[in-house]
Parts: structure tokens; C-alpha cells; sequence
């Protein structure tokens, strides 16, 4: 059976009666603007021919692709799913395409997939993550990503500052010292401070902005778990252990306060009667738990279109760092201490 030869660009201008020029912009993601119109039929006539353009060729004519590389710590954690919400939507708008990679918490992970998207020359690369205090693997990232940046690709990183490239960050400190001046104000002085993984800066930062707004006389019981809802649960387990519970928790990311909740929960401790409980993120589905949480919102969806904005936009004029603001939220997981 003979096979049918792919469609040409050439043969999606002719059936939507425009030019190669024309059709060109539509599905190369060309910066020039054309009608909506227009583009819907350029696309309409894509379909029916089921064309699909040329990457290689793309990449030789233009010494770089229309491909975005996405870096995430955990595509299945709704922190970074919402980021990468929000990447896919803007670069959606914009007609390019997204590659996404799941790294884990390991910038050698990192510097893989660095290595196996070279080929594709891509148009930028988006870390999104916590950086960790492994100087020196820090420093190996910084050189690929450096290198990337020589290639003609942009970089951009959604966390803390450090690595080549511009970076998104959100305000972690700043978020969690009001989520402590919130406790403080509701009368707490006997504090558990439940965090993730001590290797990542962003679990500093937040331990660090919520210390920095206690009294110096408060009582702070620390405790590490993973950055997951069984990390939380175990070490809502370790503080039913204690002989005395602390009268407020912060749990350094949403996911773990949920399981800290079900523990505290199966414990019989209730919440807020007898420990006020906060996290950070603002995922959604702390807003459905009972009660529902309190907690240090961050946009994270628009944190992601920022990130893409950032990656795509040229010009000396555009800022190296954007700013996120934090936003406490109360709800109903925190309340006075009883007497």
C-alpha cells in the first residue's frame, strides 16, 4: 500500500486560499499578528490536512525552536501543577509549545534533562522549584543553564534567586512572618513548626520569616517531614507523641498540613478548639478540608504566566526579578487559644 505523503505548509496555504508567508505565522508562532480570522482558517485547513509542522526544519532556519522546556520538582503536586497551569495557558496564547519534565528534588536531575532537550534548541527553559543548599551541585546547574543562555535560549527560574537567567519569586519570608503575627495576635506563644525537607531554601525561608515575627519568649518545637500529605501525617503522629501539644502548627506547605490534619484528627485533637493549624500555597483543596485551613496564598497560576512571559519577552528594559506577593488567608483552622 503506497503511504500518503504529509502535507506541506505550502498545501495548508493553498486550501485556505492565504499565503505561505501567512500560513507560516499562524503555525510557526510568528511574533507578526494576523487576523483571528485568518488564523482560524490557516488552522481549520491544518486540521483537515493533518499537517503538522517541521521541528528540525524550524529549528535549522531559526537557530532556535518555538519549544519552551518546563523543569518541575513534582508534576503531581498541586504547587507545581498549578505553576505549569499557568505556563501551558500563556504559552497556549502565545502559540508555543511546552515541554515538561519531572526532576525531583536533585539539580543533577535537573542538568539531564538540561542535556537531552539541547537538541531542540529550545526558545527558553523554566526551572520551577526550591534551590537547594548543595552549593556545588547549584553551581553545575548554573553552568549548563549558562551555557543555554549563550546558546540563545532565555532562562528563567520560579523560586529564589541564584541561578542565570530571570527568576520569579515569591515572597515565602514575607508570607509566613504574617501568618505568624496573625497566630501571635490570636494569643498562641506555643508553637509546633512542622517542615519539609531542610536541603531546600524554600522551607528556610519560610521557617525563617515565621520565626523572625514570634516573641523571642515563645516556645517553637521543630519538626522535618517530607514535603507530602504522609510526611505531614507522620509528623502530626510525632506530635501527638509529645507529653504536650503546642496550642498552633504551622506546616510549611498545604499538602503536608493535610495529612497533619488527619492525624491530629485520629488522635482526637480538634481543630481549632484545642490546636490552631496553618499552612502555605493556598492549594484548593484546603479550602473543601474541615475546617477549612488557614493558610499564606501565593498565585501560583500566575505565577506561571509570569514565568512565560518572562521567558518569551526580549529587551534590556524588562526586569530580571518579578516580585509575588504572599496574602494571609483566615479561615477556620485557626482561632484564640483556649484558657
Amino acid at each position: 500500500m503506497e503511504r500518503k505523503q504529509p502535507a506541506r505548509l505550502a498545501d495548508v496555504a493553498r486550501a485556505a486560499g492565504v499565503s505561505v508567508a501567512t500560513a507560516s505565522r499562524v503555525l510557526n508562532g510568528s511574533p507578526h499578528r494576523v487576523s483571528d480570522q485568518l488564523s482560524e482558517r490557516v488552522r481549520e485547513a491544518a486540521r483537515r490536512l493533518r499537517y503538522a509542522p517541521n521541528v528540525g526544519a524550524q529549528v535549522l532556519a531559526r537557530a532556535t525552536s518555538q519549544t519552551v522546556a518546563l523543569l518541575l520538582h513534582d508534576v503531581t503536586d498541586p504547587y507545581f501543577g498549578q505553576i505549569a497551569g499557568g505556563v501551558l495557558a500563556e504559552a497556549s496564547r502565545r502559540g508555543v509549545r511546552v515541554l515538561i519534565a519531572d526532576t525531583g528534588i536533585d539539580p543533577d536531575s535537573e542538568i539531564q534533562h538540561l542535556d537531552s532537550l539541547r537538541g531542540y534548541r529550545p526558545r527558553a527553559v523554566i526551572v520551577a522549584g526550591s534551590r537547594t543548599t548543595d552549593e556545588a551541585a547549584e553551581e553545575r546547574l548554573a553552568d549548563h543553564l549558562a551555557d543555554l543562555l549563550e546558546l540563545g535560549a532565555n532562562v528563567v527560574s520560579v523560586g529564589q534567586p541564584g541561578l542565570p537567567g530571570r527568576v520569579v519569586r515569591p515572597g515565602n519570608r514575607e508570607g509566613a512572618a504574617a501568618l505568624a503575627r496573625h497566630l501571635v495576635e490570636l494569643g498562641h506563644h506555643d508553637f509546633a513548626l512542622v517542615s519539609g525537607p531542610e536541603q531546600l531554601q524554600v522551607v528556610r525561608e519560610r521557617r525563617d520569616g515565621f520565626i523572625s515575627a514570634l516573641p523571642t519568649d515563645a516556645n517553637v518545637v521543630h519538626v522535618a517531614s517530607e514535603f507530602t500529605r504522609d510526611g505531614g501525617y507522620r509528623a502530626g503522629r510525632m506530635l501527638l507523641d509529645r507529653p504536650d501539644l503546642p496550642t498552633a502548627v504551622f506546616v510549611t506547605g498545604d499538602v503536608q498540613a493535610t495529612g497533619l490534619c488527619t492525624a491530629l484528627r485520629e488522635g482526637g485533637v480538634r481543630i481549632p478548639d484545642e490546636v490552631s493549624v496553618a499552612g502555605f500555597d493556598d492549594i484548593p483543596v484546603v479550602r473543601d478540608l474541615t475546617p477549612s485551613l488557614t493558610t499564606v496564598a501565593l498565585p501560583l497560576h500566575d505565577m506561571g504566566v509570569k514565568a512565560l512571559e518572562a521567558a518569551l519577552e526580549e529587551g534590556a528594559d524588562y526586569p530580571d526579578e518579578l516580585s509575588i506577593e504572599a496574602e494571609l488567608i483566615e479561615r477556620d483552622s485557626t482561632a484564640a487559644p483556649r484558657k
